[in-house]
């Protein structure tokens, strides 16, 4: 594949992120400009490995053909390359940027020696895609009579609509926030995902055909929310991709008061008061001169330290209830299996270059908000925890102005589902088999987190792909749709 023998011949090199220092003097995205010649020599890496688990269900969940596309940028034949990719990930500028890789934890160079950078491969290839023009409206020949509405417009509902339109079928997207994009726009800080890029997005799905109808609550009791019974009766299938936004809390005393926020909350605000008037209008949870905590260890937390630095905290302390990660893999977590290992993210990077240390601290569960006579919020009482079990006489007291919930999700909001009576499943998802994606309803198709859980990006596109299959096939009796 490639150059037969550059696994042996060149190492794993990744593109570096914008220095520390510079970068959290703004919220424009900390990557650097991509290096043709440093990625055609780390394509290169690319094994003939017989069977390449990269795309294999320990791998790419929407299965990119990964030894393809690195061939080809070897040989200097991005274009290719683009198309290659676009024929599996409807959104590879996304999961470049934000995407955990799991393709890497299952490269097989990655047995013996660091995996190819496949990441930084698709985020070039994806960039040069936009910037060369080679994104073009996918105009259907045809258009059945068929209509569908899809309720949200995440990755999953956005992956379904354009799938569904390029077969023929007239897609109407239905978004109770201001602009497109779930979970891509707010929920993900613009230091990792360029807006702009989503905007690009909707305009090249509106010229397919794709109508997109924003600040519409459906099933909500608002001036402009639509009854979803009214969208199940006048069109042939409503597709439910409304994510897991239902947050996790942390109930314990002193929780009611100001000071303590989930962690969406704070990212949401942040993201929308920066596009709408690059935070003049004040209109988001500022963290300047507060000591900050952060509640929870994954993504959304880093996104919440990145967040809180750019806006000047006092202070910073991430908590973690689960023990901190080995350095190297476990023997219970072998390859291809994705590595539970230490990861140092742009967050913790910046947190160290301001504060001088990482800010994560490990086995610690929160016991009490702690707060003065008037009710302002002064900190969080802690315990140490050993699986999840308290350590007696570990308790300690943390200063802290604002706290932010970063500890996941428990499912969707069901005041869309619960008109129609769908089936929940034992964690309050909409019950519908994977790769089939109908509910109890069978009109009513269900894709994304709302089904799945809290998961990735590029599982919400699979979902919206396999969904866009089987309604196809729901409707048509056969599909062409992969």
């Amino acid at each position: 594949m490639g150059k037969t023998t550059g696994f042996k011949e060149f190492s794993r090199a990744v593109e570096p992120y914008r220095p520390a220092k510079e970068r959290l003097l703004d919220f424009k995205e900390i990557y650097t400009d991509h290096d043709d010649k440093k990625l055609n020599i780390q394509a290169a890496r690319c094994m003939d490995c017989g069977v390449p688990f990269c795309q294999s269900d320990e791998g790419c969940p929407v299965y990119n053909l990964i030894p393809e596309w690195n061939d080809l940028v070897y040989q200097d034949r991005w274009e290719e390359a683009f198309d290659r990719l676009m024929q599996t990930n409807n959104f590879p500028e996304v999961t470049g940027r934000v995407c955990p890789a799991v393709c890497e934890g299952a490269c097989v160079l990655g047995i013996t020696e660091s995996p190819v950078a496949i990441k930084n491969l698709e985020f070039a290839i994806a960039d040069k895609g936009f910037q060369n023009g080679w994104l073009k409206p996918q105009i259907p020949s045809s258009r059945t009579t068929k209509t569908i509405a899809i309720v949200g417009s995440g990755p999953a509902g956005l992956s379904a609509a354009q799938q569904l339109n390029s077969v023929g079928h007239n897609v109407k997207v239905y978004e109770r926030a201001d602009r497109i994009g779930g979970l891509m726009m707010y929920g993900i800080p613009n230091m990792k995902l360029e807006k702009s890029l989503l905007d690009q997005r909707k305009d090249q799905m509106e010229a397919e055909g794709i109508e997109f109808l924003t600040n519409v609550d459906v099933g909500g009791n608002s001036d402009n929310s639509i009854k979803v019974e009214e969208l199940n009766k006048s069109n042939d299938v409503v597709l439910l991709t409304t994510g897991a936004t239902k947050p996790r809390d942390l109930s314990i005393p002193g929780r009611e008061g100001e000071g303590v926020h989930f962690a969406m909350d704070f990212l949401k605000a942040n993201t929308k008061s920066l596009l709408d008037s690059a935070h003049k209008d004040k209109n988001f949870i500022s963290a300047k001169d507060k000591r900050v905590i952060v509640i929870g260890g994954g993504d959304t937390g880093t996104d919440c330290i990145g967040t809180s630095l750019r806006h000047g905290c006092k202070s910073l302390i991430n908590f973690e209830i689960m023990a901190e990660p080995p350095k190297e893999r476990a023997t219970n977590n072998p390859w291809p299996l994705f590595p539970r290992t230490l990861k140092v993210d742009y967050g913790h990077e910046e947190s160290s270059e301001t504060f001088g240390n990482d800010p994560r601290v490990y086995s610690i569960s929160g016991k009490e908000f702690l707060r003065d006579k008037k009710g302002n919020l002064i900190g969080i009482r802690t315990v140490e925890v050993e699986n999840f079990e308290e350590i007696e006489g570990t308790e300690k007291d943390w200063k802290a102005d604002l706290i932010l919930l970063a500890m996941g999700f428990l499912g969707p909001e069901h005041y869309v589902s619960e008109p129609l009576n769908i089936e929940l499943d034992e964690r309050s998802n909409y019950k519908a088999e994977h790769n089939i994606h109908q509910t109890s309803n069978p009109s009513i198709f269900a894709a994304g987190d709302c089904r799945r859980g809290q998961s990735l990006v590029v599982w919400a596109i699979n979902e919206g792909r396999a969904a866009a299959r089987e309604i196809d096939l729901y409707l048509m009796g056969e599909t062409t749709l992969l």
